[in-house]
């Protein structure tokens, strides 16, 4: 009797396991809940995390496994910040009773780099001025603001940034990155809580690069209204971003879209 309950919980047990094993180390699900990253990730991306690029965490320990390479600039990475009681985000080094979250940003500076944010979201980078290419075109969000598009030069590639004509994101005077730290900001600078206001966070708190969209929908419905079939129907036939399904970041600037695509928790 007991062999053969064995032979029946043994492939599920093993099945979850290895799921374990697998989010743990190796790859971990995040979703994307604001506007911070647009437009190179809209509200509602569900994506990959490659936790063995910059080495996983062993849980329950301060201990990490060795990782393929360090973080560069330009890196699109999900990291851990600490949320305090009264709303406040900050490095969870500096603030070790906080709640932990995880964020999502790309990262303009590496250990070592001086770093200045002026108006506009314009970074200059050791000195120098990021390139910026003004494309002339328009990303309409989805409160229906247009937002300048323009595209930056950082690290190996090009990226999409974002500037609202109506209002000036935070600045940033200058600051050199300390060792083992990084300085990480939003493509939608003007509408992004980043370095520019809680300032670097640790290597240790990394959790890898976004490696790819695995899902995306506009989803704002409530868990209630997720139990109807009907809303499942209508999110998968109206507002599925089929396109975006597999899409990496290492994308052209010139691809990204003008506008958020539908029909056809990572934090800000």
């Amino acid at each position: 009797m007991l062999l053969r309950l064995w032979r029946q919980i043994a492939p599920v047990a093993l099945g979850v396991a290895l799921a374990l094993l697998i989010r743990t180390f190796v790859l971990e699900s995040f979703y994307v809940p604001s506007e911070s990253m647009l437009p190179t990730l809209l509200v509602g991306d569900h994506m990959f995390v490659n936790k063995l690029a910059f080495g996983p965490r062993v849980p329950g320990t301060d201990w990490r496994l060795p990782g393929f390479r360090d973080p560069e600039r330009g890196d699109v990475v999900v990291f851990a910040l600490g949320r305090t009681r009264d709303g406040r985000v900050c490095p969870l080094d500096l603030c070790p009773d906080a709640r932990a979250e995880d964020f999502v940003k790309r990262i303009v500076a590496v250990p070592g780099d001086t770093v200045e944010v002026r108006a506009g979201g314009r970074v200059v980078l050791n000195g120098k001025p990021l390139p910026l290419r003004a494309t002339g075109r328009t990303f309409e969000n989805e409160h229906g603001q247009k937002l300048r598009l323009s595209c930056e030069t950082l690290g190996d590639g090009e990226h999409a940034v974002l500037e609202d004509p109506a209002r000036a994101g935070p600045r940033r005077t200058p600051v050199t990155v300390p060792e083992g730290r990084y300085f990480a900001m939003g493509d939608n600078r003007d509408d992004s809580n980043d370095s520019r206001i809680w300032g670097t966070f640790p290597h240790e708190d990394l959790k890898g690069p976004v490696r790819f969209i695995y899902w995306s929908w506009n989803n704002r419905e409530s868990w209630a209204a997720m139990l109807n079939p009907l809303t499942w129907l209508r999110l998968l036939f109206g507002e599925t971003r089929w396109s975006r399904i597999g899409a990496r970041l290492d994308q052209d600037c010139a691809d990204l879209p003008t506008a958020p695509a539908a029909g056809g928790s990572a934090d800000g």
